[in-house]
């Protein structure tokens, strides 16, 4: 994969992951909720995730989401049942001043990350889209999805990043429960809106 090559799927794989989506919004409200370390694993498992989600695509096993439009049906109503269940648990989460020491509620864990990839089919039509567009015919196939493994993390450390920063920052402004209240609120809403996108 030469140079232009790369900086372009760079830039597709970047606006795919800065945009707000069902990973940023969770993302944000982690941050807001339980800081910007203890929402790390939380980052991790998405982009474990979307790693595993690549190589299933990369060696033909998303294929079948195009060759059996069911499985990309039954894809689509997990994904939209996960992500209506965590925006209620967004929605409902307990008041908690943000301290980042605190363990008396558990943050969201590095397994519902990962899950919301498998299950997510924004994040396979990312993927089949990046292996389409960008993946090198021949004896250099697998270098290049090498490449494109590399650039959907780095481009995820970023994103990731500059969302749980961006949380994390607006937690510290969240001084009353009532605040708290109407973020958690907000942000279970957005989740709930990101079905939409699903569907469309």
């Amino acid at each position: 994969m030469d140079v232009t090559l790369f900086l372009s799927m760079l830039g597709f794989l970047w606006v795919a992951a800065i945009t707000p989506g069902p990973n940023n919004t969770l993302l944000t409200a982690a941050g807001a909720n339980f800081g910007f370390i203890r929402s790390l694993p939380l980052m991790l498992g998405i982009m474990l995730g979307m790693q595993f989600i690549l190589i299933l695509v990369a060696f033909g096993v998303g294929s079948l989401l195009l060759l059996y439009p069911a499985l990309h049906l039954i894809l689509k109503i997990a994904g939209s049942a996960y992500l209506l269940w965590l925006s209620w648990k967004i929605a409902t989460a307990k008041y908690e001043r943000l301290d980042t020491n605190a363990t008396t509620t558990a943050p969201i864990p590095f397994w519902q990350g990962g899950l919301l990839q498998v299950i997510n089919p924004k994040a396979w039509i990312m993927a089949l889209g990046a292996v389409a567009s960008f993946s090198v015919v021949g004896s250099a196939y697998l270098h290049s999805v090498a490449m494109i493994s590399l650039g959907i993390a780095s481009v995820n450390i970023v994103s990731g990043i500059i969302w749980l920063l961006f949380g994390s920052f607006i937690g510290l402004f969240l001084r009353s429960h009532r605040a708290w209240m109407i973020f958690n609120i907000f942000m279970g809403l957005l989740t709930a809106a990101c079905v939409v996108l699903i569907w469309y």
